[in-house]
């Protein structure tokens, strides 16, 4: 069985947290190579995410 959008962008989520919590290289405002991938990754699915919950609820 496929994981679900909100499976995928917990563990984005988790792996961007996890990234942060160990490399020295990521800050806020700056983040290293990998760091601004698992980043670009969490927002991508968090915004879509929040746009099928929204569709569900309208």
């Amino acid at each position: 069985m496929a994981e679900s959008l909100y499976d995928r962008y917990m563990k984005a989520a988790a792996a961007h947290r996890a990234h942060g919590e160990t490399c020295t290289r990521c800050s806020p405002d700056a983040r290293c190579g990998t760091g601004r991938r698992l980043h670009e990754s969490f927002a991508r699915l968090q915004d879509a995410y929040l746009a099928q919950q929204k569709q569900r609820r309208g």
